[in-house]
């Protein structure tokens, strides 16, 4: 292995940009209507409606013993209409016997023939005991691992290996089964277009794929009809091979191969490779076997990522919830998201985070001067929130925030509120199946010469977001729901307050002393309280003095009562206090305090007032209602006015 110098971001740009042109070449490549077929074997198209042959492999007259025109002969006639309903069925031609595979559903029919070869033939309970032996095992690693031992102990081919694809595209592979004298290929990862997405594709329709001989040139189909259109061959076992695909295996020193595609969900994400370094063919019904082997394994691959990623949601949850539901309260904001025992960064890894919340900026963590984040954020705009390699993707921005090479935008709102996640650039290696540089290609089309691995130091990028993406994501939808649910509850709340003194109002009374009175029964008491001559000081002294004195009252009487008593401003100046769980003899303590504390002075712009206030007090009973109630301490206020006031009556 040999080890490489950092790459400059201009020659990173400059092979990620031969890559996109090597996927775009294979993208035009006529894969599935190629045109001719591997010379092991023969096919025909037939015309379903006609039982007529219209296409031909070039080779067909040779492997029957008969011009092609005479093909419909009883034995092939009853061997089509047959692996029509068999897969395959095995019919003898001139002595010799075939694999005969019908592939319904195709235009025409596509009939092929694979000839036996006794040395291949095979015990079917080797797959059925590599399946048995596979089930049990849940660890992903482990059974891609002890799957390719027992491909490779089935099929007897050199080395089989297991790859994984990424979401960027490129593969790794995880698995590598080889005979001893073999380089191992075992971590090394490769680039999408080893096999791009056309030929992933096919293995979505076909599950396996066959090259028996990299020296085989092929043979070509012959239409019988000039109108006959090319023949879709996605579905075919004989289908031929791209010429760059074949250079690519025999510089590998591979002459055969055969790959069964792993699929969840029709998404293929892996596969197993066979390859041998001489020409070797497996029967189609060890290949059937195989693929349904390869199936059993993707559905555990399945359940084990399912369950990976259940437990995976379920302790990320558990880790907003932790955080968010603070929120729903009055608990602030900032303090909640950045300055709890647990903070935003304990459900999204960063190195650093900047929280954008109305007028104000907090951080938390390593973090760039923020006024410079945030004009990189909005630079950077909307359409794209992750970000994992700034300094080569858009390095005119990145010098504004040196050392920042991963982003991770998280919106709160419509205003421009937001949590930015922040990476620095993390330089990893990464081992390829050989040499990535172009020194290890004829031209920036061709395959790879050289495949031994070859190390990549990557930098100018942090660490993957990964599933931490959806996690900022979820992180942010409930941040969003619980400052709308904050919003409408502090718009209830304004709702049942008065916004002069901020004291609960006459509709919260109305509402909380009904379901006091019909609740479980506990003693309470109402004080009714009301200014005396208060009047005046409007009068005199103008509205506004007279709203700055009630204002104090009102902080006053909050200050004077006990926790459990509500306190509210009913109108004007007359205010009440409910005494939760208070006899009357308790109210009267309470209505003293209070009398007492209106009675300070206080001074309001240049004058120094002095208010006093009279009070009423009346205990509930089990048959008292919220307006008799009132009206009773409404009435004792009164008794207590017409007693010279700055007192309480009962």
């Amino acid at each position: 292995m040999t080890d490489t110098p950092a790459l400059p971001y201009e020659g990173e740009r400059s092979r990620e940009s031969a890559e996109a042109l090597r996927l775009q070449e294979c993208a035009t490549e006529p894969i599935r209507t190629i045109g001719r077929i591997q010379s092991h074997g023969v096919l025909f198209g037939v015309d379903e409606q006609t039982a007529t042959i219209v296409v031909a492999s070039g080779n067909a007259e040779q492997w029957l013993g008969r011009n092609v025109s005479e093909t419909g002969s009883d034995t092939l006639a009853w061997a089509v209409n047959h692996a029509i309903a068999v897969d395959p069925v095995r019919a003898e031609f001139e002595g010799s016997t075939y694999d005969v595979i019908a592939h319904r559903g195709t235009s025409p029919l596509i009939v092929e023939l694979e000839p036996i070869v006794p040395e291949l033939e095979y015990v079917r309970t080797g797959v059925v005991r590599a399946i048995q032996l596979l089930a049990s095992i849940t660890d992903p690693d482990l059974l891609r691992q002890r799957a390719a031992e027992q491909i490779k102990s089935i099929t007897g081919f050199d080395r089989v290996m297991c790859y994984e694809f990424h979401e960027d595209g490129h593969g790794q592979i995880v698995a590598d089964e080889r005979e001893p004298d073999m380089e191992p290929y075992f971590g090394l990862h490769f680039p999408a277009s080893d096999i791009p997405a056309q030929a992933r594709a096919l293995y979505i329709e076909k599950r396996s794929r066959v090259i028996v001989d990299t020296e085989d040139p092929g043979v070509p189909l012959r239409a019988l009809l000039p109108e006959e259109a090319p023949v879709d061959l996605a579905a075919a076992e004989l289908r031929g091979v791209s010429p760059h695909h074949l250079q690519f295996m025999r510089n590998m020193g591979q002459a055969s191969t055969v790959s069964f595609g792993i699929v969840i969900e029709d998404r293929l994400v892996g596969m197993f490779t066979c390859a041998h370094r001489t020409p070797r063919r497996l029967p189609v019904l060890l290949r059937r076997s195989l693929e349904v082997l390869a199936s059993q394994i993707a559905m555990q691959l399945a359940a084990a990522q399912q369950i990976h990623g259940l437990r995976r949601r379920l302790e990320a949850r558990e880790r907003r919830v932790a955080i968010v539901a603070p929120l729903y309260g009055r608990a602030d904001v900032a303090g909640v998201l950045l300055g709890g025992e647990r903070t935003v960064l304990d459900v999204v890894p960063a190195d650093g985070v900047l929280l954008q919340y109305g007028d104000s900026v907090r951080t938390l963590g390593i973090v760039p001067a923020p006024d410079a984040l945030i004009d990189v954020v909005d630079d950077l705009g909307p359409g794209r929130l992750a970000w994992e390699a700034l300094p080569s993707e858009r390095p005119e921005l990145a010098v504004e925030v040196p050392g920042v090479a991963g982003l991770l935008v998280v919106p709160l709102g419509p205003d421009g509120d937001r949590l930015v996640f922040v990476r620095g650039e993390v330089a990893r290696d990464i081992d390829w199946l050989g040499d990535q540089s172009p020194e290890n290609r004829d031209h920036v089309l061709s395959p790879r010469r050289s495949f031994s691995a070859w190390r990549e130091s990557v930098t100018g990028r942090s660490l993957p977001w990964g599933d931490h993406a959806q996690d900022a994501s979820d992180l942010g939808e409930e941040i969003r729901a619980a400052l709308a649910a904050r919003s409408q509850a502090e718009l209830a709340e304004l709702a049942l307050r008065d916004s002069l003194t901020g004291l609960h109002n006459r509709r919260f009374l109305n509402d909380r002393l009904d379901a006091l009175l019909s609740g479980p029964h506990a003693s309470l008491s109402v004080i009714f309280l009301d200014l005396d001559e208060f009047k005046a000081v409007n009068d005199t002294r103008g509205h506004d003095v007279g709203d700055a004195v009630l204002a104090a009252i009102g902080k006053r009487l909050a200050r004077v009562a006990r926790a459990s008593d509500m306190v509210v401003r009913l109108g004007g100046d007359e205010f009440v206090i409910v005494c939760v769980g208070a006899s009357e003899e308790d109210a009267e303590h309470v209505a003293a305090r209070a009398i007492a504390t209106v009675s300070e002075p206080i001074a309001v712009q240049d004058a120094v007032l002095r208010i006093t206030a009279s009070a009423g007090i009346v205990a509930a009973n089990r048959t008292t209602n919220a307006a008799d109630l009132l009206a009773a301490a409404d009435a004792a206020m009164y008794r207590s006015k017409r007693a010279g006031g700055g007192r309480a009556s009962a």
